[in-house]
């Protein structure tokens, strides 16, 4: 019974609305009081019905709940006889809470969006080479798969043939459709818009990343923040408390009417709901623009940051070395890069990867008599040269001579930055290389957006030279930069950071950032990075987009401010009416009751505001970009 009456609330809403009308049509028109008066009481029997079973079953379970509150105001009202009063105050709160639940409803929505466009179906190629539609749930891991047109993306797979452009908005929250040849990696959730593609499962179901982010959405709108659990403990004494004050003032006054209007104006319902709403707006906001936030706490500590700290490879850089600059000190310099090349070509070093990108095709030779000399490069035979290929001292061991342009060139070499890879042919220098990661397009621009967010702070971490991390920390007017840093120091710095008082944010990507993501205040996690990093964070910037962070920030900061917001006008709605009871006299119940609904409304509407929340000022810079002639003729 009490399942059947919950489950036809709206219906009793609609029909109490009804009858209602039908009181006062009678009363004003027909000027049957009879009618009116059985409509009123029919109408407060059928309102309070399933008010009264939610509030039996909250204390069923220990709570004193708001419909507590109500259903004694509504008893009360009719021991007075003021019927009209009892059937308004019901029909308002019935209809207060569905206009709630549909608000509510839209707030989720950027979380439902996402649940579904997980994929249900897959074509799997069987035996015979064909390909059959299967559950997605039925795919394993390295079995082939065919994505057709406008198809979703079933797994997590790289393109093994065909080619398409992929709309990644589910992941990255970036819509412009990215191309995808064979060896690209492609994600579960995303949709083909152009091209046919035929992929190899890498990872599937709950292990793909669209799996990962559902996960971490639906984990983050369960957790409570430090303020909800207040607003929880503080709600669960602040009902009762209404309860006896209530009680207090009839027993003072005697005065009936008064006291079950108190009961009415003090419902805390949009105290309760102001936080929540805020921050499933906010973490639905960054689901949509690729950051995951994991959970309310992290909102509220994220947006007090004032000061972050950066893992340099992969994070601040591309994370790929390059060579950025070269130098030759002879002619026939063909013949001495195939040397080059022949060696590196033997070695796994990171700088030979570059080098070897930097020649490309060329002559390869028989090297012999290979000496790799630690901490300085190797030495080896070519053709019967003797080559040395490394850093300064080696050539210095080599006893190679400098000339007056080569000292100058490593000295300027050093300053920008570069590791430095020299070539020496019989003790000759041939070829100096500077080799350096390059900075990520737009990360300048980021970081500025983040000091205007209020960081105050902004250092860099590396295991690099320091030369090379002060070059970065120059390009992007960082804070501080040190380097030579292990994993352990980059954890000792942050601590030591916290213990000057600072709120510290860390950002990185590999598995040797994994204990300073955990031990920073607010961890981020670049999304391309290891799953034991993005494990370990609490915010997530999907695809590795840098550019995200910016957005974060200011989400989290507007959702923190979005929140105070709420409990203010929750707070002071009820202080409002209070005194507005004792003080004057246009206040009842029914007035109450609709305030009441209406400023949880309010604070419903405030939150949803988070869902289109956008950074001002990259969004002015986007569209000069987007329009530069027009801005300048504006500006002008």
């Amino acid at each position: 019974m009490q399942h059947y009456i919950l489950s036809k609330k709206n219906q009793i809403t609609l029909i109490s609305g009804v009858l209602i009308g039908l009181g006062f049509f009678s009363h004003f028109i027909l000027e049957n009081v009879g009618i009116s008066e059985w409509s009123l009481i029919i109408a407060s029997i059928f309102g309070v019905a399933p008010i009264a079973v939610q509030a039996y079953q909250a204390i069923k379970v220990k709570v004193v709940s708001i419909d507590l509150l109500v259903t004694i105001a509504v008893i009360g009202a009719f021991l007075i006889q003021n019927y009209e009063e009892a059937a308004i105050v019901t029909f308002l709160f019935l209809f207060g809470h569905f206009l709630e639940q549909r608000t509510l409803n839209q707030t989720r929505s950027a979380i439902k969006e996402l649940t579904e466009m997980a994929p249900e179906s897959a074509l799997r190629q069987m035996e015979d080479g064909g390909f059959e539609e299967v559950d997605v749930e039925d795919v394993d891991e390295g079995e082939v798969l065919l994505v057709k047109t406008g198809a979703k993306v079933p797994v997590d797979g790289t393109v093994i043939t065909g080619e398409g452009y992929i709309n990644e908005a589910s992941i990255t929250g970036e819509s412009v459709p990215a191309n995808k040849t064979v060896g690209s990696e492609v994600f579960a959730g995303t949709i083909l818009e152009n091209g046919t593609i035929q992929i190899r499962a890498d990872r599937v179901g709950e292990d793909t990343t669209f799996g990962k982010i559902i996960e971490l959405v639906e984990e983050a709108q369960d957790s409570k923040s430090e303020a909800e659990r207040f607003i929880d403990r503080f709600a669960k004494y602040y009902t009762p408390i209404v309860l006896v004050l209530a009680f207090g003032v009839w027993l003072f006054s005697q005065n009936i009417e008064l006291a079950i209007t108190i009961l009415v104006l003090g419902c805390p319902g949009a105290l309760v709901i102001g936080v929540p709403v805020s921050n499933v707006a906010g973490i639905g906001n960054g689901a949509r623009n690729g950051v995951l936030l994991k959970g309310s706490e992290v909102i509220h500590d994220f947006s007090r940051v004032d000061t972050i700290v950066f893992d340099k490879t992969g994070t601040l850089t591309v994370g790929n070395p390059t060579v950025a600059e070269t130098e030759f000190y002879r002619e026939n310099n063909t013949e001495v890069l195939g040397y080059l090349a022949s060696v590196e070509r033997e070695s796994d070093h990171p700088l030979a990867k570059a080098v070897l990108q930097e020649i490309g095709e060329t002559s390869f030779s028989t090297v012999e008599g290979t000496e790799v000399v630690k901490g300085g490069g190797i030495v080896a035979s070519v053709n019967g040269h003797r080559i040395a290929i490394g850093n300064v001292a080696l050539m210095e061991t080599e006893h190679v001579v400098f000339s007056k342009k080569a000292q100058k060139d490593v000295e300027c070499f050093e300053e920008n930055g570069n590791s430095l890879v020299l070539t020496a042919v019989d003790g000759e220098l041939k070829i100096l290389m500077g080799i350096r990661d390059q900075v990520r397009p737009g990360v300048k621009e980021d970081l500025q957006e983040l000091k205007k967010l209020g960081v105050k702070n902004l250092v860099v971490l590396s295991g690099d030279n320091q030369g090379t991390v002060d070059a970065v920390a120059r390009e992007l007017e960082l804070t501080a930069a040190y380097g030579h840093m292990l994993p352990e120091d980059k954890s000792a710095h942050i601590e030591k950071l916290q213990k000057a008082g600072q709120i510290v944010a860390f950002v990185g990507d590999g598995v040797n950032d994994s204990p300073s993501l955990a031990l920073a205040d607010i961890g981020i996690a670049m999304g391309n990075g290891t799953d034991v990093a993005i494990e370990t964070s609490d915010v997530v910037l999907m695809n590795s987009d840098f550019s995200r962070l910016p957005h974060a920030l200011g989400l989290t900061k507007a959702t923190a401010r979005n929140m105070k917001q709420n409990i203010i006008i929750a707070v002071g709605v009820v202080l409002v009416l209070l005194a507005s009871v004792f003080f004057s006299e246009w206040m009842n119940m029914s007035i109450g009751m609709l305030v009441h609904e209406g400023s949880i409304l309010v604070v419903i509407f405030n939150g949803m505001r988070l869902l289109n929340y956008r950074l001002k000022d990259k969004r002015a810079r986007k569209k000069m970009e987007a329009n530069p002639v027009s801005e300048t003729v504006h500006t002008t």
